[in-house]
């Protein structure tokens, strides 16, 4: 798994995270879509990912999992449901791991499996909606997604809150440009992501992850449809079991941030390691995510290591803001 990519600003950081914050941004490489079309399309994904496709109505949009037989996590994805088409939004460079993961299982059914051809761009802020508004010549659904003159648009939220957030493809930057619209780069996004205490494939998460271990189930697993792949892992977890580590956030007493890599510490055990980190404006210190053991809890104290250096810090139940 891979995980984002991209410029890491386009010349303002602070610039960047204050349009996301306040306003609008637009962000590039950081979502695909991979499309399953055919009249086979809902049987053949409804008996592979944990949300349950069939019920829900044209246009709506709602979280999901593609997971491993063992039931560890290939591809978090959001649904955009249509009638003879289905899209599996999922993190940068997972686009051909998900379509990849289908293929495997599609055997005598009438479906295609196609990558988005199209950039898929998203635009984050407070005036998300508005900007898309301006862009499309339209107000985007009230909630979930449509295919308008060409254009895909879909509402994609933070899962636990944050800045309105929506995808567009098939518009070229340069106009979003024109349009007046800031661009931000990745050490803006991530900083407003880890705020919003979202986990990124390939980062904080990956196929060795169990669904509870990153707070991914509620919303996205439906536990009264049929078999699908992986599921009874989760299922049992959720009866019965309890994980043993927990997606953390981790904020610094001080202001140095940490490497990728850097050791959690309690004590004298290590609980975890940080996955990733970002200067936090609105907090006005440093931040990260993290899988802690679980007797690490929020509020407690911990101490971050790495080669040359170290600091304290706390831990913090997600999200941030």
């Amino acid at each position: 798994m891979s995980g984002r990519a991209g410029a890491a600003s386009f010349g303002d950081v602070t610039g960047e995270y204050v349009a996301i914050r306040n306003e609008v941004a637009y962000v590039t490489s950081w979502h695909e879509i991979v499309w399953v079309r055919g009249p086979d399309a809902v049987s053949f994904l409804d008996g592979l990912v944990s949300q349950a496709i069939a019920p829900m109505q044209t246009g709506a949009v709602a979280r999901s999992l593609l997971l491993s037989p063992q039931g560890k996590l290939r591809v978090p994805h959001v649904v955009l449901r249509g009638d003879d088409e289905i899209g599996l939004v999922t993190d940068p460079g997972c686009g051909a791991m998900a379509a990849g993961d289908l293929r495997r299982f599609k055997i005598r059914v009438d479906a295609a499996i196609e990558p988005e051809p199209a950039p898929v761009i998203g635009l984050w802020g407070p005036d998300a909606r508005g900007a898309v508004t301006r862009l499309v010549g339209a107000a985007p659904p009230g909630a979930g997604w449509q295919r308008r003159e060409g254009l895909v648009v879909a509402e994609v939220p933070f899962r636990r809150g944050g800045p309105d957030r929506f995808l567009i493809t098939g518009l070229d930057p340069a106009d979003i440009d024109a349009a007046g619209v800031t661009r931000a780069g990745s050490l803006a996004a991530d900083a407003v992501r880890i705020e919003a205490g979202e986990a990124l494939t390939g980062v904080d998460i990956d196929d060795g992850t169990i669904p509870q271990e990153a707070d991914l189930v509620e919303g996205a697993v439906d536990f009264g449809k049929g078999c699908y792949l992986g599921q009874e892992l989760v299922a049992r977890i959720d009866s019965r079991g309890r994980v043993n580590r927990h997606l953390r956030g981790i904020r610094l007493a001080s202001n140095v941030l940490p490497p990728v890599g850097a050791e959690v510490a309690a004590g004298e055990r290590s609980v975890g390691t940080v996955t990733s980190v970002a200067e936090s404006l609105e907090l006005r210190a440093p931040i990260g995510l993290a899988l802690l053991r679980r007797e690490v809890e929020p509020q407690d104290a911990v101490q971050l290591e790495w080669e040359g250096g170290g600091a304290e810090a706390i831990v913090v139940e997600l999200p941030f803001l």
